[in-house]
Parts: structure tokens; C-alpha cells; sequence
């Protein structure tokens, strides 16, 4: 009796992984939804479509980008994170993802608990961006006009705590000046207020602003991290601009929490094939981000993203940013 149960239990174990085996060669079995919690146009959504093409390339399926801006991203990513765990909805999000939990009360998600990481997309640096014709020409520039007009002098990112916000913010506290923080719905939302002179620089994505840069459309006076662009080798990073500051943001994909690891790893296999892509790699680096070099895994990039959000948490602290 005691051989026939064990038989039992040994075979229902059997069953169990052959399912969860079967499962996994079955996917993707229908389209993918690629979430992009930003308004079309800018920096994570021209990525979320740069990488849609090859994605169904490999994964033999449609790979479908949906925009659902709101809440400085969080509502899209509350929305995937009640999502089925079964990979065919994933999160393409910006470093907000990231920092949004700790200037929320609720902000309908936790990174940590409700989400796995897919893949490390790249490395995107922030550009402080202003009119064609402004007279601020560098970051002292900008600084000794914030210190002769206080407060009138205004700065625009694309959301209430958000990477923009923050780095502005430090800007703020290491320059010992006071500028006024201007959110927008999304980078490109702030551009006509940019150009006209309502704000008078922008914290936006190197990937929706290097090219405007690039056409004289805008005017560069320095990017985030620790490191020039390839693509903007002549603009000085904050650090060297005497802003000691070198925070990054990126672009990444998450998927919810209970995907099957067998998931999360075919379809971090498909991003890294892509990224890997040297048409995709030109198009990322001549956009103004950095790839990821060597690819991080799913584990790799799950404990990458909890790391970060105790480093940003830390950020807001000091900022003084109170949950709102």
C-alpha cells in the first residue's frame, strides 16, 4: 500500500512538471501586449517600437504596443501587474518604475512583490535641454540665472517623481538654487513650453532628444551619468559640469511576479537576440542610450531592479519629496 502511494505522489510530481514543461513550449500561444506607460512619442515608447519587429520575429507571434500613461507610469504598470502571469503581457517602463512606490502612498504596485524582470533594454541618460536660442549656453549658465531670479526659473520633466524630477532636484540641492519643478505627462508634452520659453530647460530622455538636438531643434547643455554620449560626444555630463551627480535611468521589461522562470527565460532570450541585432544596437547607441553590454539575465535583472529601488528611495529622502 505504502509503494502504491508513493507511486502516486512520485507520478502526479511527473505530471505536474510535464505540464509546466508543456506550457512553456507552447509559449507564446497568442500576442504579446508590450505595455508602455507613456504617451506615444517619446523615449520608451520609440524603444517599445524598435524592438517590436524583431520580437515577433523570434517569438513567432504579433508583439502589440499599448500606451497607458498616467500617474508618472504607474498606472500602466498597475494594470500589468494584475495581468495573467503568463507572458504574454509585459511592462516596457523607464527608471519611475522604479521610484514611484516610494512618493506614492499607493501607487497600485510594488515592483519588489508584483513583478520579475524580463530584460535590461539600455542605459538612458537625461539631456538638460532648452531652446535654440535661449542665452544659457552651460550649467553655470543656468545656475547664476537661478540664482539672480530664484524661483521664476523653472525646470520640466515628464512626471512627478520621476528620474527627471530627482536628478533636477539634486540640481537644486548641489547648486544651493531653488528652480521650479514643472511636471508634464510625458517628455515631448513639455517641448512647446521648452521652445517657448515658459520652462526654461527640460530634464528629458537622450532617446526622444538627441535626435532634436542633433537637428538644432533643441540646445544640449548636459546629460546625466557617468559618461558622455557617443552620440553627443560635446556634451559635458553633469559631474563635469560641477554638478556631482551621475544617476541613470534605463529602459526595461517586466513581466507579473508568478511567470514561470522557463517563461521569463525564453523571452529574456528574445530580447537579447534582438538587442544583439547590429542595426538595432547603431539605432540605440545614434539614439542617445547606451546598450547593455554583456545582456543581464532575468535573475540578473530582477535583482538589479530591487537594488535600485532602495537607491532611489534613498534619493527621495534626501529630496525632501513627501508621498503624495
Amino acid at each position: 500500500m505504502f509503494l502504491h502511494h508513493l507511486f502516486r505522489v512520485l507520478a502526479a510530481g511527473v505530471l505536474c512538471v510535464s505540464a509546466a514543461a508543456a506550457a512553456a513550449q507552447g509559449f507564446p500561444s497568442k500576442p504579446i501586449r508590450l505595455v508602455v506607460p507613456y504617451p506615444p512619442g517619446g523615449g520608451t515608447d520609440i524603444m517599445a517600437r524598435l524592438l517590436a519587429e524583431p520580437l515577433k520575429d523570434d517569438l513567432g507571434q504579433p508583439v502589440i504596443v499599448e500606451n497607458r500613461p498616467g500617474a508618472g507610469g504607474a498606472l500602466g504598470a498597475a494594470e500589468v501587474a494584475r495581468s495573467a502571469p503568463d507572458g504574454h503581457t509585459l511592462l516596457l517602463t523607464a527608471g519611475a518604475f522604479v521610484i514611484a512606490p516610494s512618493v506614492f502612498k499607493n501607487a497600485g504596485y510594488d515592483p519588489v512583490k508584483d513583478f520579475a524582470g524580463v530584460a535590461q533594454i539600455a542605459i538612458v541618460p537625461l539631456l538638460v535641454v532648452t531652446k535654440p536660442d535661449s542665452p544659457l549656453n552651460s550649467i553655470a549658465d543656468l545656475l547664476a540665472l537661478a540664482r539672480k531670479d530664484g524661483d521664476k526659473v523653472s525646470f520640466a520633466s515628464f512626471g512627478n517623481s520621476t528620474p527627471a524630477h530627482l536628478v533636477g532636484e539634486s540640481i537644486n540641492q548641489l547648486g544651493r538654487v531653488q528652480m521650479t519643478h514643472v511636471p508634464y505627462k510625458g517628455g515631448m508634452q513639455a517641448l512647446p513650453d521648452i521652445l517657448s520659453g515658459q520652462v526654461a530647460v527640460g530634464l528629458l530622455d537622450a532617446v526622444s532628444m538627441t535626435p532634436l538636438v542633433k537637428q538644432g531643434r533643441v540646445k544640449a547643455l548636459a546629460v546625466t551619468g557617468p559618461r558622455r554620449l557617443p552620440a553627443l560626444a560635446d556634451k559635458p555630463t553633469l559631474v563635469e559640469a560641477g554638478i556631482a551627480f551621475d544617476g541613470v535611468g534605463w529602459h526595461g521589461a517586466f513581466a507579473p511576479a508568478a511567470t514561470p522562470a522557463d517563461t521569463l527565460n525564453r523571452l529574456n532570450a528574445a530580447f537579447a537576440k534582438a538587442l544583439a541585432r547590429p542595426d538595432l544596437r547603431d539605432r540605440i547607441v545614434n539614439g542617445g542610450s547606451v546598450p547593455i553590454e554583456p545582456a543581464l539575465t532575468s535573475a540578473q535583472w530582477t535583482a538589479q531592479m530591487r537594488r535600485e529601488v532602495t537607491q532611489w528611495a534613498e534619493v527621495v529622502r534626501k529630496a525632501g519629496i513627501k508621498p503624495e
